[in-house]
């Protein structure tokens, strides 16, 4: 498992994403320094990610069932300290 962002933020994302999904892969990476200025940049510079994630819970479900997974596991970091989220989510043996 690979984790390139870190920061309290992205460490609470890595922590939820790997309790709820036993991720086999999962890339956090802090995209706020690309957004610094922005609508939803709050000067913490934790604030934009991106996530790629692999997991055996995405087999057979759809793009979007996928992204509600990441979504729920996130729920509270994205009420209170997450404006974007980019997810990229597959099931193992799948590409990306």
């Amino acid at each position: 498992m690979t984790t390139t962002a870190t920061g309290p933020v992205a460490a609470e994302i890595t922590a939820r994403l790997t309790a709820a999904l036993a991720p086999t892969q999962l890339e956090v990476i802090n995209d706020s320094a690309r957004h610094r200025g922005h609508v939803g940049d709050d000067g913490s510079g934790e604030s934009h990610f991106s996530v790629t994630v692999e997991s055996a819970a995405f087999a057979g479900l759809n793009r979007v069932a996928r992204q509600r997974l990441v979504n729920t596991a996130l729920a509270e970091l994205l009420v209170e300290r997450v404006h974007a989220l980019a997810i990229r989510a597959r099931a193992p043996g799948e590409m990306s």
